[in-house]
């Protein structure tokens, strides 16, 4: 496919209303983008990712991890999560994805899935703690997979495919319309990693 037909402009709007979701396309060579994957799996602290569900603790096989500026915290899912120091290709990718989007990011939450069992059931970014209306940049490494979004009223639903070393963009009204999940598929085999940065608001 043509990185530089009108499907990878970036200033083409995916959703058809009620927020914007910008896709980038591929932001970096193939062999670039490898080498971030095996990076970050080698020096990111991965932990688990805990959810309390109807007062239970649920751990989920996916692994997490949260990187900022300082040590903000960060609740979803009831449990709260303090950011560690920013790594070394994480500052070097949130510069690149700086320049790309022309937004500023403070903080990153990073998801570990290790085959395509795992994935993200039917969710909005819209805790309290993050900017509202903010962008928040989706950078994908490892294995193709599917992202979905469905309109909270109108249940429509449009699906784009998150390529290795691709960006998306979701920022204005998303979050308050829109939910987004990332399916499960039997096919794939390989990890993937997603970086999405945010932007925290403090005091």
């Amino acid at each position: 496919m043509d990185l530089f037909s009108p499907e990878f402009d970036e200033n083409t709007n995916r959703l058809p209303q009620d927020g914007t979701v910008l896709y980038f396309g591929k932001v970096m060579k193939f062999t670039k983008a490898n080498f971030y994957l095996q990076r970050l799996l080698e020096t990111i602290e991965w932990k688990n990712d805990e959810a309390i569900i109807f007062g239970q603790l649920i751990t989920t096989k996916r692994k997490v991890a949260w990187y900022g500026d300082r040590n903000f915290k960060y609740s979803y899912s009831k449990i709260t999560k303090e950011a560690l120091p920013w790594t070394n290709e994480l500052l070097a990718l949130k510069q690149l994805i700086e320049e790309k989007t022309g937004e500023t990011y403070n903080s990153c939450l990073l998801n570990l899935y290790h085959d395509g069992s795992e994935g993200m059931a039917w969710h909005s970014d819209g805790e309290k703690d993050l900017k509202k209306n903010g962008a928040i940049a989706s950078l994908s490494f490892g294995a193709e997979r599917k992202f979905a979004f469905k309109h909270k009223t109108t249940k429509e639903t449009i699906s784009l495919t998150l390529e290795n070393g691709s960006l998306l963009v979701m920022k204005d009204e998303t979050q308050t319309y829109w939910l987004h999940r990332l399916p499960p598929s039997k096919k794939i085999s390989k990890p993937r990693i997603n970086l999405t940065f945010r932007t925290i608001i403090t005091g």
